[in-house]
Order: structure tokens, then sequence, then C-alpha cells
């Protein structure tokens, strides 16, 4: 079943899929007038308040977020629902960086690891289209076939025509919006090699 009651309105079910379709390769922003100090010692997803409870805002927003935007025209169901999608967007990233970790200690190349990590994203359909009707899915391959010439989105040559460096590929990788997470009540916080190499000890 969908992470939206296919009761939601169209216009709402569009809201959801376009929080984990952000791309995992923009600069975080900090979130205004958002708290997302982390606990000592923790990263991944990290819950550091609330979304709003507020209805759908009629008011102009102001965020140079179009997501935060969004975000303040749904419900506050849609919000919760909004989050969970969010918070399984932060467990790929956590996961990429647990991978990018196990590659860097075998010795792979930057370019090895870049390559892993936009494979990586570009296979977590399921998140980036969570919600998304199949007419909406189709849309969305179309214009990645019209814009990177595949249904999937940007290949790792592109990204790396984008970056100029197979290093700053994957740094980027690993980022996620604070504006977005913020106003879902979340925060990430990527966790260091050694915290991956003491889970998978446990």
């Amino acid at each position: 079943m969908s992470l939206l009651s296919s009761t939601t309105p169209l216009r709402r079910r569009v809201l959801v899929p376009a929080l984990a379709a952000l791309s995992l390769f923009t600069v975080a922003v900090p979130a205004a007038g958002t708290a997302t100090a982390c606990p000592e010692g923790a990263c991944g997803s990290i819950s550091v308040g609330a979304p709003s409870l507020a209805p759908p805002s009629q008011e102009p927003c102001t965020s140079k977020e179009q997501v935060v935007c969004r975000i303040r025209e749904m419900t506050p169901v849609e919000r919760l629902e909004a989050r969970q999608v969010r918070v399984r967007y932060h467990q790929l990233l956590t996961d990429m960086g647990r991978r990018r970790c196990a590659l860097e200690r075998a010795g792979a190349s930057p370019e090895t690891v870049a390559r892993e990590l936009v494979r990586m994203r570009n296979e977590a359909k399921d998140i980036a289209r969570a919600g998304m009707t199949p007419a909406q899915v189709a849309a969305l391959e179309q214009r990645n076939r019209e814009k990177y010439g595949n249904p999937l989105g940007p290949t790792a040559d592109q990204l790396y025509a984008k970056h100029g460096s197979w290093e700053k590929v994957v740094e980027s990788a690993g980022r996620t919006s604070a504006a977005v997470d913020g106003e879902l009540g979340l925060a990430y916080k990527a966790c260091p090699c050694d915290t991956h190499t003491h889970a998978q000890a446990a």
C-alpha cells in the first residue's frame, strides 16, 4: 500500500514524493529558527521535534526551499507521512555511508566509491517514488529520459561533469537539506566510519 491514502487529493499526493526526490547531491541549508542540535554521539536520522500540527498554510511562503513551502501546504497527517518518507531517505544515506566506508577501507578509488553511491541512489526508486501514481511515475521517468537519457536520473559521469571531481561527487552524496529535515522535526548527522565498523562487529 502507498504511504499516502488513495483518498488523498492528487495535489497532495504529488507533494510527498518531492521530499524524497530531493537530490542527494545538494548542499545542506540550515532551517531558519529550527533547533537541530543532535544528542552527543548520535548519528543517522535524529528526531529533534515534531512536524507542525497547523492546518495547511495559506500565507505566502518565504522559504528559499520549494519543498519546505510544499510541506507547509500539507495537512498534519500528510506531514507525518512525509516524515516517514524522509526517515527512509535518511536510512538510505546511512546505508550509503556504510558502503562508502567499506569501500574506502578496502582501498577503492574515489571514482569507484562515487559510482557505487550513485548506483545505490538510483536503485532506491521506492523511496523517490513513494506515494506516486503510475501516471506520475511514468511522467518522472520521461523527464529523466529527456534530461539524463535514462529513467532513473543522472549517471555518475553526468555528476562528475557537474562537480568536476569524483571526490566532490562522493562528498555531496551524503548531504541532505537541513531546511527540509527541520520542517519535519528531523536532523541528519552522518555516522563516522568507526561507528559503522563497531555496528558490524556487534
